[in-house]
């Protein structure tokens, strides 16, 4: 068999995705590779959140494959960091907004007596201290703005160091006075891992990243700075 490129971690090969007589994904294929910052945009309805999850293996192409791999040789899985959308999570559960941040460690568990290693604490602290939700470590979610739990929930998402890191509208909700910093986080995110990131707001985004994915159903990789539609790309 003949393996990739040391480089390729991800595959989708003709996908597509149906729900009922709703198609949200036509014959999509694609490759990913370690180190990219890919940035998707698209119409609303478009199959966007559809391909994140696909590409997740969160949900299963009605035809069609994804793949992963590592040094070239194919894998189940792959350290992932994901941040979905707000309106994906229930923010009923009574869960703190430490306890979410903590359940983003890959592989670090609690001891005996229930409480973290220090250095396991230590992670905890500064990612909640990143995320600027430090003082907020004892509320539960349901009781955060949108901006706050946006904020929890891309903490989850990048504490453990993750390989590749999936952002759908990770400035969805956010106060205006935090965006800068989210763009901060994403570029240092993008400085040692692969960034798969989904956004409306691309003027800063497009800047950061060297792949531009515009996603209406099909996927076309664009090659212009600024892209919300296919005929505005070179």
């Amino acid at each position: 068999m003949r393996f990739p490129d040391n480089d390729l971690i991800i595959t989708a090969d003709h996908i597509t995705v149906e729900y009922g007589s709703t198609l949200a994904l036509d014959d999509v294929s694609l490759a990913i590779n370690s180190g990219d910052f890919v940035a998707i945009t698209g119409p609303n309805g478009g199959g966007k959140s559809t391909l994140l999850k696909t590409l997740l293996k969160l949900i299963k192409p009605t035809s069609g494959t994804v793949s992963y791999y590592e040094n070239g040789a194919p894998v189940e899985s792959l350290h992932i960091g994901y941040l979905p959308q707000k309106s994906n999570i229930d923010n009923r559960f009574p869960i703190t907004v430490e306890e979410v941040v903590a359940s983003g460690l890959y592989g670090d568990r609690r001891n005996w007596r229930g409480r973290f290693s220090n250095a396991v604490q230590e992670k905890i602290d500064s990612t909640l201290r990143l995320m600027g939700v430090a003082d907020l470590r004892n509320r539960v979610i349901g009781s955060l703005s949108g901006g706050q739990l946006q904020r929890t929930l891309l903490g989850r998402a990048v504490i453990s160091g993750p390989e590749i890191v999936v952002l759908d509208e990770p400035l969805s909700y956010v106060d205006h006075n935090f965006i800068e910093q989210i763009y901060k986080i994403v570029e240092d995110i993008s400085r040692r891992a692969t960034v798969i990131l989904v956004s409306h707001e691309m003027t800063v985004i497009s800047e950061m990243a060297n792949r531009h994915w515009i996603v209406d159903h099909t996927l076309h990789e664009c090659h212009a700075s600024h892209h919300y539609l296919k005929t505005e790309c070179d």
